[in-house]
C-alpha cells in the first residue's frame, strides 16, 4: 500500500469512527422512550420545567423560560418514572413547584406532559402520543383546546370532523384527514374561523388551538413525520433536574465530525513522502 493510499485510509477510518462513536440525535433507540413538555395555559406566566428521573435523581432535563403556546421537541429518555415540575421562571431549582406530576415512560413510546387550564385550576395532563404512520395520502391529527376565549369548539379539517363540542383544556382523539394545504374550521358559538394549516402526507400532528392577540390561532406540532421519524431536540442539561440527557443536538455532531476530519487531514499531510502543492498552485 503506497503512502497516499495509506493516508486516505487513515482519513476514512478516522471520520467513520467519529460517526460511530457519537450518538445520533434524530431518533430514539428502540429501548428508549420519548417525552416532551408543553405550556398551554393562557394566563399562567412563563415557567421553568424540570424533568427528574425517580430512580436516578442525578439524571434529568430542564426547559427554562417556557411560556404559553410552547411545545418542546421530544427528548429521548430511558424507560422509567419521571417527576415533572413547573416553577415560576427564574425561581430557584429547589423552590416549591407551581405544579408537579409523575409520568411513566416505556421504551418505544411517546408522551406529552402539558400544563392545561387557567392558572386558578391549572393541571398537568399526561397525553399518549400516536406515532403510527397514517394511510397513504393522509395525515393524522388531534386537537388540543387551549384557548380560554372558546369554552367549547367544533373543529373540522378538509371536511372531516376532528372534534365536536370539545371543551377548553380538553384533548381530542386522533383522526385521519386529507393531507395538504387546507383550513382548520373552528366554530365556537358563532361563525366558523378558518385557520390555515399545511399537513404533510404520512405525518402525525397535535393541533393547538390558542388565544391570539386578534382571536383564535392554531399552532401545528409534529408528533411524527413521514416515514415515522420523530423530531428529537436537545435541552439544557446538568445535575439536579438538569443532568445530561441521551440526545445530542445535530449541530454538535457535525462540528465534532468536522474537527476529527481536520485532524485526520493534518495527519495525512504530514505522512513521509507526501508532496504538498505550492501555495499558489495553478488551477
Amino acid at each position: 500500500m503506497n503512502r497516499v493510499h495509506r493516508g486516505l485510509c487513515l482519513v476514512a477510518a478516522t471520520v467513520t469512527a467519529s460517526f460511530v462513536a457519537l450518538p445520533g440525535a434524530s431518533a430514539a433507540s428502540a429501548d428508549e422512550g420519548m417525552l416532551r413538555l408543553a405550556h398551554l395555559s393562557p394566563d399562567t406566566p412563563a415557567v421553568d420545567v424540570y424533568v427528574d428521573s425517580v430512580s436516578d435523581p442525578d439524571e434529568g432535563i430542564t426547559l427554562p423560560g417556557v411560556d404559553y403556546g410552547t411545545i418542546s421537541d421530544y427528548q429521548a429518555v430511558a424507560p422509567g418514572t419521571y417527576a415533572v415540575s413547573m416553577r415560576t421562571a427564574g425561581a430557584a431549582p429547589d423552590s416549591p413547584p407551581v405544579l408537579s406530576t409523575t409520568v411513566e415512560v416505556a421504551g418505544d413510546s411517546a408522551r406529552t406532559v402539558a400544563g392545561l387550564g387557567k392558572f386558578a385550576d391549572l393541571g398537568l395532563a399526561v397525553l399518549d402520543d400516536d406515532l403510527a404512520t397514517p394511510p397513504a395520502g393522509q395525515a393524522r391529527v388531534r386537537l388540543i383546546s387551549a384557548a380560554a376565549s372558546a369554552p367549547s369548539i367544533d373543529v373540522s379539517v378538509g371536511g372531516t370532523s376532528v372534534a365536536s363540542d370539545l371543551g377548553f383544556a380538553a384533548v381530542s382523539d386522533y383522526v385521519d384527514v386529507p393531507s395538504g394545504a387546507t383550513d382548520l374550521q373552528v366554530t365556537s358559538g358563532g361563525a366558523p374561523t378558518a385557520l390555515p394549516v399545511d399537513l404533510a402526507a404520512g405525518s402525525v400532528y397535535s393541533l393547538l388551538v390558542l388565544d391570539g392577540s386578534s382571536g383564535l390561532t392554531v399552532q401545528t406540532a409534529v408528533d411524527a413525520a413521514s416515514p415515522g421519524v420523530v423530531p428529537v431536540g436537545g435541552v439544557e442539561t446538568g445535575a439536579g433536574g438538569t443532568a445530561a440527557g441521551p440526545g445530542t443536538p445535530v449541530g454538535q455532531l457535525v462540528l465534532a465530525s468536522l474537527a476529527v476530519l481536520a485532524v485526520a487531514v493534518t495527519l495525512w499531510m504530514r505522512l513521509p513522502g507526501r508532496t504538498r502543492a505550492p501555495r499558489h498552485a495553478a488551477r
